[in-house]
């Protein structure tokens, strides 16, 4: 469970941006006072337009921002005050996660167990769980500076999930990604939902939302535009596609 009350991010500006700004303002507010819910066994869609705020929400729900204020509870934790704690709830997968490239995907692998502290026998069991879900038999011994963007992808799918996270967030995991890996991805978020898991998914493809998501939430210039379930969304459509309508809401 993920509820998120009155959440605030303000970013200082450089120097350089209050110089090329036409106002004379010192502070941009990413997030403003954006509140909603996610349920276990749900996937909920944070969706927006690129430098909306959906990614800075998430980078706070996933504790590597600290709000400027509101509050965000992670499976009964608040997020603010216990972060690192929290953070041992929480898998974070967004479509540009750096890996080591020198080390291989069993390497890292193992060494976020470790930083999980999951213990050796429950990491190779899941692991090997993931490898069979993602196909990655062939490349676990390869060095990941080898392996191409969809191999590396998979490589962050199973760090991820090796704590086996309660709450699962995937910020455009599909981004950029070839056909079958794409699809590997939205068999695993199915997959994280049918074992309960509160999943949070945000994506540029209205086709991938319109498969997976429960509710979501349409976020522009950090405030929220609409939220509520996704056959609510699709009944009151006023434009012929989904596609069609985010655009309407976004504008409006």
């Amino acid at each position: 469970m993920i509820k998120v009350s009155e959440l605030v991010k303000d970013f200082r500006l450089t120097k350089q941006q209050i110089k090329e700004s036409t106002s004379n303002e010192r502070i941009q507010r990413a997030v403003d006072h954006v509140s909603f819910t996610c349920e276990p066994g749900k996937v909920f869609s944070l969706l927006g337009p690129n430098g909306a705020g959906k990614t800075t929400t998430l980078r706070m729900l996933s504790t590597i921002f600290t709000p400027t204020a509101g509050n965000i509870e992670i499976c009964g934790i608040d997020a603010v005050k216990e972060p690192e704690k929290a953070r041992s709830k929480i898998g974070f997968l967004t479509g540009s996660t750096g890996l080591y490239a020198r080390l291989t995907p069993n390497e890292v692998i193992d060494y976020f167990g470790v930083l999980y502290e999951v213990d050796k026998s429950t990491v190779n069991r899941r692991k090997e769980k993931l490898i069979e879900l993602l196909n990655m038999g062939d490349f676990m011994n390869k060095r990941i500076g080898k392996l191409s963007t969809g191999m590396k992808q998979k490589v962050s799918i199973a760090r991820t999930m090796i704590h086996d996270p309660e709450v699962v967030v995937f910020d455009e995991p599909t981004s950029g990604l070839d056909v079958i890996t794409a699809e590997n991805i939205i068999t695993l978020i199915r997959d994280c939902k049918n074992q309960g898991k509160t999943v949070i998914f945000s994506s540029h493809i209205m086709s991938e939302v319109d498969l997976l998501c429960d509710d979501l939430a349409i976020i522009h210039k950090g405030i929220i535009k609409f939220q509520g379930c996704m056959e609510s969304f699709r009944t009151n459509m006023i434009e012929s596609n989904l596609t069609q309508e985010f655009i309407r809401i976004v504008n409006t």
